[in-house]
């Protein structure tokens, strides 16, 4: 009950995978949770609810922060990074992020393309997730402001 009155009061991102903070955010409260639930001395689980508070304070005050000014974003969170554009990987981004191409052909084939050709833009999120975009078309606001090392070569 203490984790999702600790959510309502401070908002649904809580567990959201926006910054590689929240990813953390997110494993430490699983650890605390387990970590209450075997607590067998009042001030134990005491300091634990504690903690959880702290945890939800400072992701809110990140995220305050973070709203509010440019460069403490640009400090704290990674940029996205174009992997493949137009039916072409691109090496040099597979490389620099460490993605291999077997795990780039994987996530093609989850998202169900058949052919290169389909793909307009395969992107490593700040989250760590791989979307891949295909389709007629892609609207340029989709992919700006983000990592490109190099125009890729033919897949």
């Amino acid at each position: 009950m203490w984790v999702v009155t600790l959510v309502r009061l401070v908002g649904l991102r809580s567990f959201s995978k926006m910054t590689s903070f929240d990813f953390v955010m997110t494993v430490a409260m699983g650890s605390l949770v387990a970590g209450a639930a075997q607590d067998t001395k009042a001030l134990e689980f005491l300091q634990t609810m504690a903690a959880m508070a702290g945890l939800f304070m400072v992701q809110l005050i990140i995220a305050v922060v973070r709203k509010k000014s440019d460069w403490f974003e640009d400090a704290i969170s990674n940029d996205p990074c174009i992997l493949m554009r137009d039916g072409k990987i691109n090496e040099e981004a597979l490389s620099t992020t460490r993605v291999s191409r077997s795990d780039l052909l994987a996530k093609l084939r989850e998202a169900n393309v058949l052919s290169f050709e389909e793909v307009r833009a395969v992107v490593l999120e700040t989250t760590g997730d791989i979307s891949v975009l295909h389709g007629e078309k892609l609207d340029d606001a989709l992919i700006e402001n983000m990592h490109t090392f190099s125009d890729g070569k033919d897949g």
